[in-house]
């Protein structure tokens, strides 16, 4: 249509216009959504972060076994046994299968025949085979007297809790009548016989030289089947007590199983069965022993539950400092804010590591060695969520809603408590998950270096089990990997949990859909 031509819109007829929709109702179209809070959309939002996801799972079975695994474990702190310091994993049901998993091995190098017969002749006794397998054999042939003489160099990979052996142990009279009855009621043989000293070429300080040897060395004399000829005493001449219980094999009741020292009974046991007999239970140690022979398992248990205890505690009493702190900062800013935050750096410009010593050395005598921790926590542990609060509250405290609030009559405390600070949550719920590793971090550190000491109050700590681990940690690696494993995922697990609550809290994602 030309727009200069005249239109004449008077002269349109009236039946071209009708009514749309005449008798319709017309209204917006409602949303079909459902009310949640804020904290439940922050849950929908984490739920899709896998990782944290995965990581929040494996904090709570860290958790379970900070609680369940003292109680689970037979062992506690006090339990140190001597003889089996520094065992790897063992858990003779699994070991039987042979597998590989929790069999208690160890490897020795270069063993020649002597040594080798050694080990061989413990499983011959005891009935306890200490040799799992031969990893290599090497032959070497060379001239003795002008003839050709063999001789082995043995790889070996034995299970450390058989190849104990036998040992020497004195026992009362009452104590000896126990064992045999023990014996009787069990069939578990714990005391076996005595040796004599000529067969043994007066070797008396190794109780597992139970077979006849041909010279100091401990070299095996061997019949025509390869076989052990037993040294065992049937000297009636030496003074022991009376036995009346299980014999060994071959034994026509001419063996002597007891030598009488002092009023005592000297004799020679197994000390693996000895154990049984003494704890009610054969000896497993599922992460194995420290050089104290502690049971690492229940060690574990005992001191993570002390540091995510404490972690917890240390991280509310920061939060509530430092958020307080923060929020009157950020909030009323100018004078007020610039002489607390000149109080921030003065406290933040001293080491803690400084505070944590002084603190052990003057204060734990008044307090105690927690306390005096708990202190030097206290002293400095809120400045960082103090300075987050604080960039927080600058953030949301000139916002269009604060103002409105504002207007509308409401207090400084209700602004700042009911306004800002929800909108801040997310950062500070974020910050406040990653308190607590970060004093787990520095617990350990502390108590790996030996400036805080725990053994008394707890028992053990990690950082006390990873320092035990480093002085045999090329001979006993399981030592120092189970509580480093332990710390490691602790750690990793909690910052991935936080990089989780950051996103979920986080308000400008909320009610975003992905």
């Amino acid at each position: 249509m030309n727009m200069n031509q005249n239109v004449e819109y008077e002269h349109i007829p009236a039946e071209k216009f009708e009514f749309a929709q005449l008798d319709a109702k017309l209204h917006d179209q409602k949303f079909e959504t459902k009310n949640r809070s804020y904290f439940a959309d922050a849950l929908i939002r984490f739920k899709k972060n896998k990782s944290s996801v995965v990581a929040a799972y494996i904090i709570g079975f860290l958790i379970l076994f900070s609680i369940f695994a003292p109680m689970i474990s037979p062992y506690t702190m006090d339990d140190r046994d001597t003889v089996y310091t520094n065992s790897p994993p063992f858990i003779e049901s699994i070991a039987n299968m042979g597998i590989g998993l929790f069999d208690g091995a160890v490897v020795h190098e270069s063993q020649n025949d002597i040594q080798y017969n050694y080990w061989r002749g413990i499983g011959e006794e005891t009935g306890m085979n200490p040799i799992i397998r031969i990893l290599n054999t090497t032959t070497t042939v060379s001239m003795y007297r002008g003839q050709e003489k063999e001789s082995h160099s043995y790889r070996l990979e034995t299970n450390k809790y058989y190849e104990t052996g036998v040992v020497y142990r004195v026992f009362s009279y009452d104590e000896f009548e126990k064992i045999q009855q023990f014996q009787n009621e069990t069939g578990i043989q714990v005391i076996y016989p005595y040796v004599e000293p000529e067969a043994i070429q007066g070797i008396s300080d190794n109780p597992n030289i139970w077979y006849q040897i041909s010279d100091t060395r401990g070299t095996a004399v061997l019949d025509e089947n390869n076989n052990f000829i037993p040294a065992y005493s049937t000297n009636k001449a030496i003074e022991g007590a009376e036995y009346n219980s299980l014999r060994v094999e071959g034994d026509d009741g001419s063996y002597i199983y007891s030598v009488r020292r002092s009023g005592a009974v000297q004799c020679r046991i197994c000390y693996y069965n000895y154990y049984i007999y003494t704890n009610g239970h054969e000896p497993f140690y599922i992460f194995g022993t420290n050089t104290l022979g502690q049971d690492l398992f229940a060690g574990i248990g005992i001191g993570s539950r002390f540091s995510l205890i404490f972690a917890v505690v240390v991280s509310a009493i920061n939060l509530t400092i430092g958020a307080i702190y923060g929020a009157i900062q950020g909030y009323y800013g100018g004078k007020i804010d610039l002489v607390m935050d000149r109080i921030s750096d003065i406290l933040s410009a001293v080491p803690f590591i400084v505070v944590a010593t002084l603190f052990q050395l003057h204060l734990a005598q008044k307090v105690g060695t927690v306390g005096s921790f708990l202190f030097a926590f206290m002293l400095t542990g809120w400045i960082s969520m103090a300075a987050l609060t604080r960039k927080q509250f600058y953030r949301f405290k000139n916002q269009e809603f604060v103002y409105a609030a504002r207007t509308l009559g409401a207090s400084d405390k209700r602004l700042m408590f009911k306004h800002i600070f929800p909108n801040s949550l997310g950062t500070i719920v974020t910050s406040c998950a990653l308190i607590i590793p970060n004093v787990v971090n520095t617990e350990t550190t502390l108590t790996y270096l030996g400036i805080v000491n725990l053994m008394d109050l707890v028992g053990t700590s990690i950082g006390t089990l990873l320092s035990q681990g480093q002085t045999s940690m090329t001979t006993s690696p399981h030592a120092m990997f189970f509580p480093a494993l332990y710390f490691a995922l602790l750690l990793i697990s909690f910052n991935l949990f936080g990089n989780g609550l950051r996103d979920a809290f986080n308000p400008s994602t909320r009610g975003v859909e992905d």
